[in-house]
């Protein structure tokens, strides 16, 4: 019987033994192992956002530890925006211009300021395009005044940017036949004649104009240099681009335009910890992006914060600072 009782011990013992080696051999890697949630809001799946919101989800699963990143399909940057106050998501590909408007309570977030968000990073320019057929006879923006204009849909970031394009030339709503379309209605009034100037933002060459092109012989109207200086000086999310020539085909000289820039924003659910794992993670695989879309290709470390128009995440700052 006592025999039997030892036996016992001896058995509980070596049990309690085994479990302590395993906390003790675990307990140096147990902060890394824990799992960690993270999902990315992009944009429709015919888009840029979503092949490259994929990419930046597989580069976080294989280089952050314990990480289950998750990139999910969504309306875009405002509904974007929408889903990291709401804390359905944590990361998200944003344009700068709706984020600096959500940041400070105006446009379509009048009244509703989200002050919650951090940047990343910016990554490529969306460049705002007015496109009009070269059998108009238009040449200039200052040409609008009495022109069917399709401005983007009603409180879009693209009709935000019509206006203020025109704006920058001393016109207003009064002074033109506003038409608000998306970029197919845009893109078919365009080609039947129904519209005069479409504006369009988006990274370039755009499936939209290249529609037109492929049928019509397009012209884009320039943003002249003075004009881009004192728009960025009101509205600082603003960058000065060139549409190269041979963008579209017939487009035989560079266009300088203006653009926005997508970026990428978190929530405060994300510590500077995560946010400089994010970081580092994306800039030391770019090749990944590269290969998910041509405009991974624009994408680098050099012009992360061009056209930043919130706070970094303090991880993403430390990265950068590095």
């Amino acid at each position: 019987m006592r025999l039997n009782r030892m036996s016992k011990l001896w058995v509980l013992s070596l049990v309690l033994v085994f479990v302590v080696s395993m906390i003790a051999g675990c307990g140096g890697d147990n902060k890394s192992a824990e799992k960690q949630f993270i999902n990315i809001a992009t944009g429709g799946t015919a888009g840029t956002y979503y092949p490259l919101g994929g990419a930046v989800a597989e580069i976080l699963n294989k280089n952050i530890p314990g990480m289950n990143a998750s990139a999910q399909s969504t309306g875009a940057t405002v509904a974007n925006i929408n889903m990291l106050k709401e804390g359905t998501v944590e990361l998200a590909f944003v344009q700068n211009d709706i984020v600096y408007y959500a940041a400070n309570g105006i446009e379509m977030f009048k009244d509703k300021k989200v002050d919650t968000l951090k940047g990343i990073t910016t990554l490529y320019p969306e460049t705002v395009q007015i496109v009009t057929l070269e059998s108009s006879g238009i040449k200039n923006v200052s040409e609008l005044k009495g022109k069917r204009v399709a401005v983007g849909a009603a409180g879009s970031g693209v009709e935000a940017n019509a206006r203020q394009i025109l704006e920058a030339y001393s016109i207003t709503y009064n002074d033109i036949n506003v038409q608000y379309l998306s970029f197919a209605e845009a893109a078919s009034a365009l080609k039947d004649g129904n519209v005069d100037v479409a504006f369009v933002t988006a990274g370039f060459p755009t499936a939209a104009v290249q529609d037109i092109a492929s049928q019509n012989q397009v012209r884009l109207l320039p943003v002249d240099a003075a004009k881009a200086d004192e728009m960025i000086k009101k509205y600082p999310f603003y960058t000065k681009t060139i549409i190269p020539a041979d963008t579209y085909a017939g487009l035989a000289t560079d266009t300088p335009a203006v653009a926005v820039m997508a970026m990428l924003v978190v929530n405060e659910k994300v510590s500077p910890e995560l946010g400089y794992d994010i970081t580092k993670a994306i800039f030391s695989n770019l090749e990944r992006l590269q290969s998910s879309h041509s405009v991974g290709k624009m994408i680098t470390k050099e012009g992360a914060r061009q056209g930043m128009p919130i706070e970094l995440n303090a991880g993403a700052e430390k990265f950068f600072k590095e």
